[in-house]
Formats: C-alpha cells, structure tokens, sequence
C-alpha cells in the first residue's frame, strides 16, 4: 500500500513540474527568439536496510530547443534577427556577460543602446552609445552606424556577436551564459536587419501536451483515492472487535 501511494504522489509532482515547464513555453510563444524549455524525469531508487522499494521521481534539466525560430520582416531599423547560431552579447543585472537571441533593440534616455528590456548591449569595444536623433542602421556584420542630419555616418560601434560551440545554460532571469565564462566574438557571425526571429515554442503541441498531463494528473489522484479507500477498508478489518 505504501509503495502504491508513494508512486502515485511521485508521478504527479512530476506531471506537476512538466505543466509548470509547458506554461511557461506557452506564455513566451509571442517572445522573441525565445527558446522553448526540455524537462525530463528520471527514476532513482531509495538505497537503504532491506528491499528497495521507493523510487525518487527527479527532474533533470536536459537544457533547450535549440532549433531557430520563424524570422519575420519588421522595417524596423534596429530590429535584427541572428542567423545561424549566432548569439547576441549583453550585460545582465548582475554584471556578467549573458546571450540572448531576443533582437528588438532600442536607444535608451542616455543614448546607450539596449536590449527591449533594458539590458545595456555589449559591444566588441564597450557599450554602444549613439548620438542625439541620429538615425540608426545595423549592418549584417553588428556594426552599429548612426547618421546625424547634415553629417557623414559614423560606426557608432560594434554589436559583440558569439558563436558558441557548446549548448548555452539558461539562468533564472531568462538569459544564456556560457558554462566556461564569457564568450569571445566571432567575426564570422551575422545579423539579418530589419527583422525579429520569433519564439521557437508550437502553441500547438505546448496546449496539447498541457491536456494530456492535466489528464495524467487526474489519474494519479484517483489512484491515490482508491489506495486511501482500500487502506481504510483494511483498518476496519483489522481493527478489534
């Protein structure tokens, strides 16, 4: 009975944790360059005196999706879509150097250039700062190019632009990092202007796959009613007459 009811409550923490994963996929369908998040479980067994019985459900982070999203034209100037595996440089909150393939870029109140949320972009000679009401192209290799009225352009600077050989961490605020540290640039990267590569995640499969653990959980819950119900039906036996 008791292993009857330890497996039951097992699998449905675990289905649990799989709709928490689909829903966040979901709400970041409409994100840019988001990618979808894997979950996986495996099974580990209780080592202890006697039999092993129990088995521990675990989740085990197996990373992302890294397959790229639909690439739609905007018009915008500095909108820029990441081709390939190329990954977009920018300072985090806490300081460090994070990745994020989320292109709608924007001039802030000090001229920095920033990423939608605010995050200061990294460029390969330091931020990116761009004079008052200049108009702004970014060119296929991140150079950033800003024309004042009545003056020549000028590369205001250069998008820091990596290319990493090993699949990205994703950490709690959203962005990537590297698992070895900072990333250097890669010369060889390129940006598509004028466009925004949008979130990789099928609402589709992602609603689909929330049916069917929704329909999983209630399963495991009837089970557990039904081992509780047969657990109270013994004790009535057993108990003295």
């Amino acid at each position: 009975m008791d292993r009857l009811i330890y497996i039951a409550a097992a699998g449905a923490q675990a289905t649990l944790a799989r709709q928490d994963v689909l829903a966040g996929n979901l709400a970041n369908a409409s994100t840019a360059g988001f990618r979808a998040e894997l979950q996986a479980l495996r099974a580990v067994p209780v080592r202890g005196d006697g039999a092993s019985t129990r088995v521990y459900a675990l989740e085990t982070t197996v990373g992302y999706d890294p397959r790229p999203g639909p690439v739609a034209s905007t018009g915008r100037a500095l909108d820029v879509a990441l081709q390939g595996n190329a990954w977009l440089a920018v300072q985090a909150l806490d300081g460090s150097e994070a990745y994020t393939r989320g292109g709608a870029l924007q001039v802030g109140a000090d001229g920095q250039l920033v990423t939608a949320a605010g995050l200061p972009v990294a460029g390969e000679g330091g931020p990116i700062t761009l004079p008052a009401n200049a108009g702004v192209d970014v060119a296929p290799d991140g150079s950033v190019v800003a024309t004042v009225a009545g003056s020549r352009p000028q590369v205001a600077g250069k998008l820091k632009l990596v290319t990493p050989e090993a699949p990205l961490v994703r950490g709690a605020d959203g962005l990537f990092r590297a698992a070895e540290g900072e990333l250097a640039a890669d010369p060889q990267a390129r940006v598509q202007g004028g466009a925004l590569e949008g979130s990789n995640v099928s609402p589709i499969e992602s609603m689909i796959g929330m049916i069917a653990a929704a329909r999983q959980f209630e399963q495991q819950m009837k089970v557990l009613q039904g081992a509780e119900q047969r657990e109270q039906g013994a004790a009535k036996l057993l108990a003295p007459q």
